[in-house]
């Protein structure tokens, strides 16, 4: 183990006890966190409206406060970004992170209070960088640079309110000393052209000792490509040597896996998925294996969990309304995540759903989003059910997906309903109507409500793969200005808008 490692462990050395405890004890952690977000949030107005001051308990605080979603806090957040203090949190709030999540382009605004950011955001990162230098003694990381894109971030007229990506407020924040650890300079991660931002990461970085880099799998896959492009290399190892590890979260790492392999040596690089969302640091990946992502219990996020099917009539009840715990999960169910947070999100549905594999230590996936799904015929077809159908299409036809997304089409007269897949190759199947049967039969092998639909009425047709060339897909998000950063690309779709724009996008865009 070098010096900088050891050095590193020692002050990590806290992190790390305190994950074991989570691990063995995750009930009695939960309630010291939540203890201390009760305390900071009963002198604010939402603490005053929900009557903080009465609550002792769990039990308590669940019968007092309803679970609601993004739009029961927008007065209270639109109080905040007006410049009024303690309206969610007992702290100031200037930062806010800016977020459309992966079905509207509604901006959502989700305050990072100081104690949000401190503990939660970089906590949860350190947390992990501590649990991966533990697993790995002789790793080098820390002998190099880290790499990351980052987002941007704009002022209010007063100066004072600060909104953007999270990326962006984590690197307009980050400590001086880190900042000598990590590249492109803070000018150049932080340009809102995308593209000017690549051009400059090349120019400035591809010299560099980068040993690690992360973010979102779709964003870096493009610099990455257009690093080798500049460098006139192979691989990534043939531009950056001592490159060990990509922390990936966001979407989905599947879809991206092959195209990874192709610019990375096998085995050169470790992949570990990390959850952090603008609410907060949730979750990473504590073991190289895949077995699922160990929850953060002790950074400032109290956790909660509705089963899915009872999610909607949670949200719409006027009542408040008990939720489980970390004691009273159920593996491999689907759980809508509720968090309470020390940046004044009370009992709020983040809009993930995740599973649990593992309880003792406490792991889960990320399994779709509570809105992201298609549900036109009865078919109830989740983001879970799509990954893992493509992963297997693609592996049996040897392709790769840059982008895809879905939409019903609906029935009509002549026609029963059926799926529609515009999907955007880098390398494609010799027989895309092949490609499509398989798609088919793989999702009625993993759904059992659309394979109802496909076999035993008059429903629905096979789906249909509408291929689109190279670069569709960005070239649609840069045209909603959506390019970088933690923007993602829309995947499953109630209405066909988005997959129409797209066929038009690329109509327009391109002659094939």
């Amino acid at each position: 183990m070098n010096v900088i490692n050891t050095l590193f462990l020692s002050y990590a050395s806290g992190m790390l006890k305190q994950l074991d405890i989570s691990r063995h004890d995750p009930s009695a952690v939960q309630y010291e966190t939540f203890r201390q977000l009760i305390a900071g949030g009963r002198e604010t107005m939402f603490g005053h409206d929900y009557r903080f001051s009465e609550i002792k308990t769990i039990e308590d605080f669940q019968h007092r406060v309803p679970i609601k979603d993004y739009n029961h806090f927008h007065p209270y957040i639109e109080k905040l970004l007006n410049g009024e203090d303690y309206i969610l949190w007992h702290e100031k709030t200037k930062y806010f992170a800016k977020s459309s999540g992966t079905s509207s382009d509604k901006s959502k605004f989700i305050p990072v209070s100081p104690t949000n950011l401190a503990n939660c955001h970089y906590g949860g990162m350190k947390r992990m960088l501590a649990n991966y230098v533990s697993l790995f003694p002789n790793s080098k990381i820390f002998t190099g640079k880290s790499l990351t894109l980052g987002g941007s971030v704009e002022t209010d007229a007063t100066g004072k309110i600060f909104t953007g990506d999270l990326s962006a407020i984590l690197l307009k924040n980050t400590p001086s000393i880190v900042e000598l650890l990590r590249v492109p300079k803070r000018e150049t991660a932080m340009l809102f052209d995308f593209n000017k931002k690549i051009e400059q990461i090349c120019l400035s970085c591809s010299k560099s000792n980068v040993t690690n880099f992360a973010g979102v799998p779709s964003w870096n896959l493009i610099m990455l490509k257009r690093i080798l492009e500049y460098n006139n290399a192979r691989y990534l190892t043939d531009v950056w040597p001592n490159v060990e590890l990509f922390m990936h979260g966001g979407i989905s790492f599947k879809p991206y896996i092959k195209q990874f392999d192709e610019i990375i040596p096998f085995g050169a690089v470790r992949y570990f998925e990390n959850y952090n969302a603008s609410e907060g640091y949730f979750a990473f990946q504590d073991e190289q294996d895949d077995t699922g992502m160990l929850l953060t219990l002790d950074t400032g996020v109290f956790f909660e969990f509705v089963p899915v099917k009872d999610l909607d009539n949670v949200l719409q009840s006027e009542t408040p309304t008990p939720a489980l715990t970390v004691g009273d999960i159920n593996l491999y169910e689907p759980y809508a995540v509720i968090i309470s947070t020390s940046a004044g999100l009370w009992r709020y549905s983040i809009g993930d759903v995740v599973m649990f594999t593992s309880t003792f230590p406490h792991k889960i996936i990320i399994s779709g989003r509570t809105q992201l799904f298609i549900n036109a015929f009865g078919e109830e077809l989740m983001i879970g059910n799509a990954e893992e159908a493509l992963a297997k299409a693609c592996a049996e036809h040897h392709a790769i997906v840059t982008d895809y997304t879905v939409a019903p089409i609906f029935m009509s007269d002549n026609h029963k309903g059926s799926h529609q897949w515009v999907i955007e190759f880098s390398k494609k199947p010799v027989d895309i109507n092949a490609f499509a049967d398989t798609l088919d039969n793989a999702i009625c092998s993993c759904n059992s409500d659309y394979e109802a639909k496909r076999t035993h009425t008059l429903t629905m047709d096979r789906l249909t793969v509408s291929p689109v060339p190279e670069g569709t897909f960005y070239k649609w998000m840069s045209h909603r200005g959506k390019v970088g950063g933690q923007n993602k690309v829309p995947r499953l779709s109630q209405d066909r808008t988005i997959v129409d724009n797209i066929l038009q996008q690329a109509t327009s865009l391109f002659s094939y």
